[in-house]
């Protein structure tokens, strides 16, 4: 409710996919972010002092790490949102995986530097005075910091940020962090144990390994990860939906950051069709699926159903005899040049890369297809295209 409160006093415009939108969300979030963590993060400094609990100091300092965290997200909004220029013709989207990774390495600079200071503790304990008042504070915190991962997961969901996400993760551990704080000062006053140093140790442990799961996951984003299941079914069945598209396959996409997803697909067209009515087909497909998804869309035409009886024949002794061959998905784009003396016979294979083992060898594979070919016509050259798929892209 206040999170929607928040949107609705400082958004005008509604559209999430727009990314003057997205940015002024990652501002809310940045601003909302460095007022509750500095406030918390002063607070529990405080209490740390007051109380000599070297567990508390360490989370009043991730505190202060995620004050500097939803800095560095608001700067991330606004570098991703630069238009592109020369040397960045798809834009500057990418930057806000380089901020998650920031965060995350200075996430985990906070849990090593606790780790030391906890240990110093665990040498040379100090008694933790137990304080109602300091504790009531401290559990008011864990409310707070529940609310500011809700608020940042909602935001993320919004506008598909993965920043935010990590954002709203950290913000939950957080949250745990400091329960398992007010838990050792609740013993502390039962026990004369000093325990203090060694939830000092568990709680930079948990920050490090926070810092660690959001830097696997900004690495992967840069990387590149394969789009989801969802927008490929959407992008396949949309293709195939208008007039004249036999097929689609060979489906590609590319992510340069949120906002920015390029794809391009092979359509089967008929071989007969006149080249200015398919071209009006495909360009209104590219324009209506690419508004609609918000992406760049590229469509190639392949002509199919152009092979004589003979070809035709050929082609599907090839399909009878490969059909059984685990790995592979699909054969399409075939193509047949006989000229004279000279027949060559050319066409793509999508082998499935879920199935495929570590001693796999792509040549070893095709010159397997080609000596299948070979027992079905000896004077064929062959030309074969292999691609590794891991989703079903072919419809």
């Amino acid at each position: 409710m206040i999170t929607e409160y928040i949107l609705k006093k400082t958004l005008k415009n509604n559209n999430y996919n727009n990314k003057y939108t997205r940015e002024k969300v990652g501002y809310i979030s940045g601003i909302v972010g460095v007022i509750v963590n500095t406030l918390l993060a002063i607070l529990k400094l405080v209490i740390g002092i007051i109380i000599s609990s070297i567990a508390v100091t360490a989370d009043a300092f991730n505190n202060l790490a995620d004050a500097a965290s939803s800095i560095m997200t608001i700067v991330g909004f606004k570098l991703s949102n630069t238009p592109p220029d020369k040397n960045h013709p798809y834009g500057h989207g990418r930057v806000e995986h380089i901020t998650t990774l920031t965060i995350a390495i200075l996430i985990m600079f906070v849990g090593v530097q606790f780790v030391k200071s906890s240990f110093d503790r665990i040498i040379d304990p100090k008694p933790v005075e137990f304080r109602l008042l300091l504790f009531v504070f401290l559990i008011i915190s864990i409310v707070v910091k529940v609310w500011l991962s809700s608020f940042n997961k909602y935001l993320g969901k919004k506008i598909k940020s993965n920043a935010l996400k990590a954002v709203s993760i950290d913000s939950l551990w957080d949250s745990l962090v400091t329960l398992i704080v007010v838990l050792s000062l609740a013993l502390s006053f039962v026990t004369d144990f000093p325990i203090d140093g060694y939830i000092g140790i568990v709680v930079a442990i948990m920050i490090f390994y926070s810092g660690f799961t959001l830097i696997k996951e900004a690495v992967s984003e840069l990387i590149g990860e394969a789009p989801s299941e969802d927008l490929i079914e959407k992008i396949l069945e949309g293709v195939l939906s208008y007039d004249n598209i036999l097929g689609v396959h060979d489906l590609k996409v590319h992510q340069y950051g949120a906002g920015k997803t390029m794809a391009t697909i092979d359509a089967e067209i008929p071989p007969d069709i006149d080249v200015v009515t398919i071209h009006n087909i495909i360009d209104q497909a590219e324009r209506e699926l690419g508004e609609k998804y918000d992406i760049d869309l590229v469509i190639h035409m392949d002509p199919i159903g152009l092979e004589t009886e003979t070809r035709e024949k050929i082609i599907e002794e090839i399909r009878k005899e490969l059909k059984d061959n685990y790995l592979i998905n699909s054969i399409h784009d075939f193509n047949i040049i006989d000229k004279g003396n000279y027949k060559c016979i050319i066409f793509d294979v999508s082998l499935d890369g879920n199935k495929i083992g570590k001693n796999f060898f792509e040549e070893e594979f095709k010159n397997d297809l080609i000596d299948v070919i070979k027992n079905i016509d000896r004077d064929f050259y062959c030309k074969i295209n292999i691609t590794i798929d891991y989703q079903d892209i072919v419809r």
